[in-house]
Formats: C-alpha cells, structure tokens, sequence
C-alpha cells in the first residue's frame, strides 16, 4: 500500500521517518482557514482533513494519506506562522516565560481494497517557555527559523534552550503525534 504525507514540513518528514516505512511526500494546497465557531480540537481536526482530503483526492489506488496540522493556543488565542518579523517579535513576547498548549490534530484517509476509512484525531501538548530577553528573540528570529512555524518557535534545534518545561508527547510539538499515527498505519500492509 501507497503511504503518502500530505506535508512539505521538513520536521513530519523526519518523524515519519523514525517508522522506517516507505512513503512519498505530496504537498496539499489545501486552503487554511480558520473557524471561529469550532473549538480548537474540532479546528485542529479539520485543517489535518481537509490536507488530507485534497492529496487523497488527487491520488488514486490503494493509499493512506497522512494529514497533520499543527497550532500554538493561549488563552483561547491561536498563533499560526507569523506574518513577518515583526509578527514573530509580537508571538514571542506573548508567549514569553508563559505556559501554553500545542495540539496537533491528524487525519489518515484510507483506501484499501474496496473500503475507505478515516481516522480523524488530535493530541494536546503542554509548553511553558523559559523567559527571554527581547535581545535573545530577536536573535532567534534573525535566525529564520521562526517564520515557518507555529508561535513563532521549534521545541527541536536552537530554540530548546528556552523551553522549560513540557507535559505531554514532544512529537505533538515537533509537529506530528508519533505515536498515534504508529497505532494507525502499523497494521496496513
């Protein structure tokens, strides 16, 4: 069977990878938007479908696809990926020496044979960032990394230096929930 990640993140590829499976990348253009009427599990939940859905639907035969989207909450706030350094700046003394959630929600489409099966989940990691100076954020955003991710910060690389404290999984962070997609797709082949 086809196993297929609808992401072009870098970091679910290197998770995925720790399955030691075989599997292709295609990037969903699926549009990202946000409901306000949804609550942050149901959002979560939808934006990993609805990339899912439009790789699924772009392919064809025996396949699961693996759809992941990742958000940063506080105080009921959503932090998406800043819009620019400025953005990043904003996030980051928010979020600054705060505790916070990250979920991740995932969906895997399946086609096998003649039956079609979704599995639509989430989970819920607990972050509380260390306190940065306004000198040490700017540093990491001149660094780059911040622009592509989720409250402005990566828990892997540079960044772990002011993450002090998680409860919950680290991969949830990272950006794709290890450990549920394993429970899922173990048994495909």
């Amino acid at each position: 069977m086809k196993i297929i990640l609808a992401s072009k993140s870098p970091r679910r590829k290197e998770l995925l990878d720790l399955l030691k499976l075989e599997y292709e990348i295609k990037v969903s253009n699926a549009e990202e938007v946000i409901e306000e009427n949804l609550t942050i599990e149901e959002q979560a939940k939808k934006l990993a479908y609805i990339k899912a859905k439009t790789v699924f639907d772009e392919t064809e035969g025996e396949r699961a696809i693996i759809g992941a989207d990742t958000m940063v909450i506080k105080d009921g706030k959503i932090y998406g990926k800043p819009k620019d350094e400025a953005d990043a700046l904003k996030i980051l003394k928010e979020l600054n020496g705060q505790k916070h959630k990250v979920i991740t929600g995932i969906a895997i489409l399946i086609q096998k044979e003649n039956e079609y099966q979704e599995y639509i989940d989430y989970d819920i990691t607990e972050v509380t960032l260390k306190n940065m100076s306004e000198e040490e954020m700017k540093n990491w955003i001149k660094t780059g990394q911040a622009m592509d991710k989720a409250g402005a910060y990566a828990i892997q690389g540079e960044f772990s230096v002011f993450i002090e404290k998680i409860n919950g999984n680290y991969t949830t962070v990272v950006g794709l929930p290890i450990h549920k997609v394993y429970e899922i797709i173990k048994g495909l082949n």
